[in-house]
Protein backbone atom coordinates (compact mmCIF):
# COMPACT_ATOMS: atom_id res chain seq x y z
CA UNK A 1 0.00 0.00 0.00
CA UNK A 2 2.91 2.95 0.65
CA UNK A 3 4.51 1.90 -2.44
CA UNK A 4 1.38 2.89 -4.44
CA UNK A 5 0.99 5.74 -2.27
CA UNK A 6 3.98 7.12 -3.10
CA UNK A 7 3.65 6.20 -6.52
CA UNK A 8 0.86 8.58 -6.79
CA UNK A 9 2.39 10.99 -4.89
CA UNK A 10 5.03 11.39 -7.46
CA UNK A 11 2.55 11.17 -10.31
CA UNK A 12 0.76 14.19 -8.73
CA UNK A 13 3.90 16.04 -8.18
CA UNK A 14 5.00 15.52 -11.73
CA UNK A 15 1.38 16.80 -12.66
CA UNK A 16 2.32 19.70 -11.34
CA UNK A 17 5.69 20.19 -12.39
CA UNK A 18 4.07 20.12 -16.05
CA UNK A 19 1.75 22.21 -15.32
CA UNK A 20 2.09 25.01 -12.87
CA UNK A 21 4.62 26.84 -15.35
CA UNK A 22 2.61 30.16 -16.76
CA UNK A 23 3.53 29.39 -20.21
CA UNK A 24 1.66 29.56 -23.24
CA UNK A 25 -0.67 27.08 -21.88
CA UNK A 26 -1.30 28.97 -18.80
CA UNK A 27 -1.78 32.26 -19.99
CA UNK A 28 -4.69 30.94 -22.59
CA UNK A 29 -6.35 29.23 -19.70
CA UNK A 30 -6.40 32.68 -18.08
CA UNK A 31 -7.68 34.24 -20.63
CA UNK A 32 -10.52 31.61 -21.77
CA UNK A 33 -11.84 31.39 -18.05
CA UNK A 34 -12.21 35.40 -17.79
CA UNK A 35 -13.63 35.67 -21.41
CA UNK A 36 -15.59 32.51 -21.47
CA UNK A 37 -16.06 31.15 -17.93
CA UNK A 38 -14.35 28.90 -15.22
CA UNK A 39 -15.07 25.58 -17.14
CA UNK A 40 -13.57 26.98 -20.70
CA UNK A 41 -10.57 27.58 -18.54
CA UNK A 42 -10.65 23.92 -17.11
CA UNK A 43 -11.33 22.41 -20.29
CA UNK A 44 -8.18 24.39 -21.87
CA UNK A 45 -5.88 22.69 -19.25
CA UNK A 46 -7.41 19.42 -19.69
CA UNK A 47 -6.60 19.61 -22.95
CA UNK A 48 -3.23 20.20 -22.31
CA UNK A 49 -2.97 17.85 -19.51
CA UNK A 50 -4.20 14.79 -22.04
CA UNK A 51 -1.01 15.61 -24.62
CA UNK A 52 1.05 16.10 -21.45
CA UNK A 53 -0.18 12.27 -20.64
CA UNK A 54 0.57 10.93 -24.73
CA UNK A 55 4.10 12.30 -24.34
CA UNK A 56 4.90 10.61 -20.66
CA UNK A 57 3.66 7.47 -22.58
CA UNK A 58 6.28 8.08 -24.97
CA UNK A 59 9.10 8.75 -22.86
CA UNK A 60 8.45 5.91 -20.73
CA UNK A 61 8.18 3.38 -23.46
CA UNK A 62 10.32 4.97 -26.30
CA UNK A 63 13.18 7.09 -24.10
CA UNK A 64 15.88 5.88 -26.31
CA UNK A 65 13.84 6.44 -29.92
CA UNK A 66 12.75 9.53 -28.52
CA UNK A 67 16.60 11.02 -27.58
CA UNK A 68 17.77 10.38 -30.82
CA UNK A 69 14.63 11.76 -33.06
CA UNK A 70 14.73 15.30 -31.08
CA UNK A 71 18.53 15.31 -31.07
CA UNK A 72 18.56 15.14 -34.80
CA UNK A 73 15.45 17.33 -35.80
CA UNK A 74 15.68 19.54 -32.92
CA UNK A 75 15.98 22.50 -34.46
CA UNK A 76 13.58 22.13 -37.37
CA UNK A 77 11.05 21.33 -34.68
CA UNK A 78 11.83 23.99 -32.18
CA UNK A 79 11.12 26.91 -35.62
CA UNK A 80 8.13 24.67 -36.07
CA UNK A 81 6.63 25.17 -32.44
CA UNK A 82 7.87 28.92 -32.35
CA UNK A 83 5.87 29.73 -35.49
CA UNK A 84 2.92 28.20 -34.10
CA UNK A 85 3.43 29.96 -30.94
CA UNK A 86 3.20 33.49 -33.36
CA UNK A 87 0.30 32.55 -35.40
CA UNK A 88 -1.67 31.87 -31.96
CA UNK A 89 -0.87 34.96 -30.25
CA UNK A 90 -1.35 36.80 -33.48
CA UNK A 91 -4.77 35.37 -33.74
CA UNK A 92 -5.65 35.54 -29.94
CA UNK A 93 -4.57 39.73 -30.25
CA UNK A 94 -6.57 39.95 -33.31
CA UNK A 95 -10.17 38.82 -31.17
CA UNK A 96 -12.36 41.20 -31.15
CA UNK A 97 -13.56 41.27 -27.55
CA UNK A 98 -17.23 42.60 -28.73
CA UNK A 99 -17.72 39.08 -30.63
CA UNK A 100 -16.71 37.27 -26.70
CA UNK A 101 -19.20 37.14 -24.16
CA UNK A 102 -18.83 40.10 -21.37
CA UNK A 103 -18.04 38.19 -17.70
CA UNK A 104 -22.22 38.43 -16.81
CA UNK A 105 -23.19 37.10 -19.49
CA UNK A 106 -24.02 33.06 -20.88
CA UNK A 107 -21.45 31.68 -23.09
CA UNK A 108 -21.79 29.48 -26.04
CA UNK A 109 -18.28 28.51 -27.39
CA UNK A 110 -17.92 24.61 -27.86
CA UNK A 111 -16.01 23.20 -25.23
CA UNK A 112 -14.72 20.52 -27.16
CA UNK A 113 -13.23 23.38 -29.34
CA UNK A 114 -11.68 24.93 -26.48
CA UNK A 115 -10.18 20.89 -25.49
CA UNK A 116 -8.57 20.44 -28.72
CA UNK A 117 -7.11 23.79 -29.33
CA UNK A 118 -5.24 23.59 -26.28
CA UNK A 119 -4.70 20.00 -27.02
CA UNK A 120 -3.20 20.62 -30.88
CA UNK A 121 -1.24 23.77 -29.10
CA UNK A 122 0.61 21.36 -26.54
CA UNK A 123 1.08 18.67 -29.07
CA UNK A 124 2.89 20.97 -31.38
CA UNK A 125 5.66 21.05 -28.66
CA UNK A 126 7.96 17.27 -28.84
CA UNK A 127 10.25 19.61 -25.97
CA UNK A 128 8.34 18.71 -23.47
CA UNK A 129 9.57 15.30 -23.39
CA UNK A 130 12.60 16.60 -21.86
CA UNK A 131 11.29 17.67 -19.39
CA UNK A 132 9.36 14.60 -18.47
CA UNK A 133 12.65 12.37 -18.97
CA UNK A 134 13.76 15.07 -16.24
CA UNK A 135 11.44 14.33 -14.07
CA UNK A 136 11.11 10.55 -14.38
CA UNK A 137 14.65 10.36 -13.44
CA UNK A 138 14.13 12.48 -10.68
CA UNK A 139 11.42 10.92 -9.38
CA UNK A 140 12.45 6.95 -10.33
CA UNK A 141 9.25 6.79 -11.87
CA UNK A 142 7.63 4.98 -14.11
CA UNK A 143 9.69 2.44 -16.66
CA UNK A 144 9.36 -0.25 -19.11
CA UNK A 145 9.20 -3.03 -15.96
CA UNK A 146 6.54 -1.26 -14.45
CA UNK A 147 3.65 -3.76 -14.19
CA UNK A 148 0.21 -2.64 -16.16
CA UNK A 149 -1.62 -1.68 -12.68
CA UNK A 150 1.12 1.05 -11.61
CA UNK A 151 1.31 2.33 -15.08
CA UNK A 152 -2.39 3.22 -14.47
CA UNK A 153 -2.06 4.18 -11.13
CA UNK A 154 1.24 6.25 -12.59
CA UNK A 155 -0.71 7.67 -15.32
CA UNK A 156 -3.73 8.61 -13.70
CA UNK A 157 -1.88 10.19 -10.89
CA UNK A 158 -0.19 12.85 -13.32
CA UNK A 159 -3.66 13.45 -14.65
CA UNK A 160 -5.20 14.47 -11.31
CA UNK A 161 -2.09 16.18 -10.42
CA UNK A 162 -2.58 18.76 -13.48
CA UNK A 163 -6.65 18.73 -12.90
CA UNK A 164 -5.70 19.81 -9.42
CA UNK A 165 -3.60 22.83 -10.32
CA UNK A 166 -5.99 23.82 -13.49
CA UNK A 167 -8.93 24.18 -10.57
CA UNK A 168 -6.57 26.11 -8.73
CA UNK A 169 -5.93 28.46 -11.13
CA UNK A 170 -9.09 29.24 -12.79
CA UNK A 171 -10.70 29.22 -8.86
CA UNK A 172 -8.33 32.15 -8.52
CA UNK A 173 -8.70 33.64 -11.99
CA UNK A 174 -12.63 33.58 -11.53
CA UNK A 175 -12.74 35.29 -8.93
CA UNK A 176 -12.00 38.55 -10.85
CA UNK A 177 -14.25 38.07 -13.52
CA UNK A 178 -16.62 40.35 -12.56
CA UNK A 179 -14.18 43.30 -12.47
CA UNK A 180 -13.79 43.40 -16.55
CA UNK A 181 -15.32 45.42 -18.78
CA UNK A 182 -15.54 45.91 -22.85
CA UNK A 183 -11.72 47.68 -22.48
CA UNK A 184 -9.96 45.10 -19.92
CA UNK A 185 -11.38 41.88 -21.94
CA UNK A 186 -9.64 43.56 -25.16
CA UNK A 187 -6.32 44.50 -22.97
CA UNK A 188 -6.14 41.13 -21.77
CA UNK A 189 -6.33 39.47 -25.49
CA UNK A 190 -3.99 41.77 -26.80
CA UNK A 191 -1.37 41.60 -23.42
CA UNK A 192 -1.95 37.71 -24.30
CA UNK A 193 -1.42 37.79 -28.11
CA UNK A 194 1.55 39.89 -27.62
CA UNK A 195 3.51 37.80 -25.05
CA UNK A 196 2.51 34.49 -26.66
CA UNK A 197 3.79 36.28 -29.89
CA UNK A 198 7.02 36.93 -28.36
CA UNK A 199 7.49 33.42 -26.58
CA UNK A 200 7.29 32.30 -30.82
CA UNK A 201 9.58 35.02 -31.69
CA UNK A 202 12.11 34.00 -29.40
CA UNK A 203 12.65 30.45 -30.28
CA UNK A 204 12.90 31.57 -33.98
CA UNK A 205 15.58 34.33 -33.57
CA UNK A 206 17.61 32.03 -31.25
CA UNK A 207 17.26 29.49 -33.52
CA UNK A 208 18.14 31.25 -36.59
CA UNK A 209 21.25 32.51 -34.48
CA UNK A 210 22.32 29.31 -32.68
CA UNK A 211 25.64 28.12 -33.97
CA UNK A 212 25.26 24.93 -36.59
Amino acid sequence: MSSTIDLMMKGIGIGLFISVPMGPIGMLCIQRTLTRGRKHGIITGLGASTSDLIYLIIAVFFIGFVVDFLTQYQQIIQITVSAIVVVFGWFIFRSNPSTQPLPHQRVNQSLLNDYFSAFVLTLSNPLILFILIALIARFEFLDEHTSLVNNLIGIGSVFAGAFIWWNILTFLVSRFKNRLSYAGLKLLNRTVGILLALIGLAGLIFNQYSPG
